[in-house]
């Protein structure tokens, strides 16, 4: 790694616990008088000891806001989504929302078979050895209810947009009528939604076919797929690997071929970091731009809904149906017009893309060579590279963990009678978390406006940032039996490396494939860039696709004919 002394990131050698020793553990942190001699040390070897002791001089930013002199109108244009289109990269192994659109016109099928093939498949998944576990719940009398409808429009040639009657995942973080949200766990959403969220909404009149609530991480505290009440999220490409998280459902899904769009929810990097594992593309929107009405309340100021897609074309239909003010969520009301201007341009000259090198070189060996490979690829169709510096990311990781787990702390302890129903993992953040204090969280939101300084700075000059998407790949779940519980913090360190800062200052980024490793599992690239700039973003990911030759997952179901 080159030398750098404003680069201050190291990696971290936290011992990994599964199944008894990890309920020990977090027995042993639950209790008053054993936390009171492990504690300091966790907090320590997070760097928390020299967090207390900087000195900060910024005011405090509570919302990474950015405002703009001119909003956008409130409702989307559905008529917008027919002019998106791209060229169809030959490497694309998946099925795409245009694929479906294509057969549902010609006659090649209907939403309802589709509908059927899809709800064979997710069941097929869930009994192979070890099982997918997707999805939390299917509503099969629903789902093949707006089949029917989507059908009928087809028929008569009056299909709403190209995402008519195309299958979407939705995280079980997000209301969607008639489901109950859980948030992955056994205790909340005992009753179904009264109403769906406004990213379902625009989804629904757009006439999306919504096939069930995806799995996730329990409250979304964590990278990865564990959830050890409705089984552990594993990886299409290799089923002895983590799909990262905490949207796992939503991307193995997309993986796995039942749909080519899904909606995932991002506070550390949970709609990118498992894209980048499981091979497809991820976008987070600024801060802002996606309402988050309907969405449960666990991250306020870190907080964003995105889609998950298996090309760009799929991102860039759903994000456009998604994006825009909604009365309902005040922190949408600051956006300009939503554009997707040049989206589909894969000549980029004229962009040039920033490169923090300590920090993008902080990977393994094939995460850095591949994504090395990919910028030279991205410098061929056009693009100029920048050296930039980003200096205070440690300051920025340690801000971003005292928000993200005070604020998850803050919506959990609301229900003090369902501590002990939490997995161990998630108990011991909840720990760590309630460790923070009042102190604590208003200096992180003081690092906050730091970190919105330094990366307006680092922009400029710059279209993007380029970075990997993750330190490593898909980490092996430990173990063979469901479930099992499992905490490891320097994993989780490693595949949060490149995602904190984007959800911190409220920037838009993009996970998209770049290759993959020795073990032919995928490998992602970031681009973070500025503002309401998410066209930019998606020009940068339809350039790499159009040179990027993905591989099918082993587990994988082609639903069209």
């Amino acid at each position: 790694m080159t030398m750098d002394k404003a680069y201050d990131l190291e990696s971290v050698k936290l011992p990994s616990l599964t199944g008894g020793q990890l309920k020990f553990f977090a027995g042993a942190l639950e209790n008053p008088a054993m936390r009171g001699i492990l504690l300091p040390s966790l907090l320590k070897s997070g760097g928390f000891d020299k967090f207390r002791k900087m000195a900060v001089d910024e005011p405090p930013t509570f919302l990474p806001l950015a405002f703009t002199a001119k909003t956008a109108k409130e409702t989307p244009d559905i008529q917008t989504l027919n002019k998106i289109a791209g060229t169809k990269a030959k490497g694309i192994p998946y099925q795409t929302a245009r694929d479906y659109a294509e057969a549902y016109r010609t006659g090649k099928t209907t939403p309802v078979e589709v509908t059927r093939k899809i709800l064979d498949a997710i069941k097929e998944s869930d009994n192979s050895t070890p099982p997918l576990r997707a999805f939390i719940a299917v509503n099969e009398k629903n789902v093949i209810e707006q089949a029917e409808a989507s059908a009928k429009r087809w028929k008569s040639g009056k299909p709403i947009s190209p995402l008519d009657g195309v299958p979407v995942a939705v995280k079980d973080e997000v209301d969607m009528v008639p489901y109950p949200t859980t948030v992955g766990t056994t205790f909340l959403g005992k009753a179904p939604a009264k109403e769906d969220s406004t990213v379902v909404a625009r989804l629904r009149a757009a006439g999306a076919l919504l096939i069930g609530k995806a799995n996730m991480h329990e409250i979304g505290i964590n990278p990865n797929g564990l959830n050890v009440h409705y089984g552990h999220v594993r990886n299409p490409h290799d089923l002895k690997h983590d799909s990262g998280g905490s949207s796992s459902g939503p991307a193995a899904a997309v993986a796995a071929g039942f749909c080519p769009v899904s909606i995932g929810a991002d506070g550390g990097g949970s709609i990118r970091i498992p894209s980048a594992h499981c091979g497809i593309v991820g976008l987070k929107p600024t801060f802002g731009r996606v309402s988050e009405f309907g969405a449960a309340p666990l991250c306020w100021s870190v907080a964003h809904l995105g889609p998950i897609g298996a090309s760009v074309e799929d991102i860039a239909l759903a994000y456009a149906a998604i994006a825009g003010p909604d009365s309902k969520d005040p922190n949408s009301q600051h956006q300009p017009a939503v554009t997707l201007n040049g989206w589909n341009k894969a000549d980029l000259s004229g962009l040039t893309l920033g490169i923090y090198r300590p920090w993008f070189n902080h990977a393994s060996a094939s995460v850095v060579a591949t994504c090395q490979a990919m910028v030279d690829k991205l410098v061929k169709a056009g693009a100029k590279i920048k050296e930039i510096t980003i200096p205070g990311l440690d300051a920025m990781r340690m801000a971003h963990v005292v928000t993200i787990l005070a604020e998850m702390v803050t919506s959990m302890d609301n229900f003090p009678q369902n501590r002990g129903d939490f997995a161990a993992s998630v108990r011991i953040n909840l720990v760590l978390g309630r460790a923070f204090t009042a102190e604590d969280y208003v200096k992180a939101q003081r690092l906050r406006t730091r970190a919105i300084a330094t990366f307006n700075q680092a922009l400029k000059g710059v279209d993007a940032i380029i970075t990997p998407a993750a330190a490593m790949t898909a980490p092996l779940i430990p173990g063979t039996a469901e479930p099992i519980d499992w905490s490891d913090l320097s994993s989780t360190t490693e595949v949060m490396r490149f995602a904190f800062s984007g959800n911190l200052a409220g920037l838009p980024a993009i996970s998209f494939p770049a290759g993959y490793d020795e073990k032919g599992l995928p490998i992602g690239m970031q681009a973070m860039g500025q503002h309401w700039e998410e066209h930019v973003l998606l020009r940068i990911a339809y350039a790499a696709e159009q040179v990027m030759e993905r591989k099918k997952p082993v587990l994988h179901f082609k639903i069209l004919k």
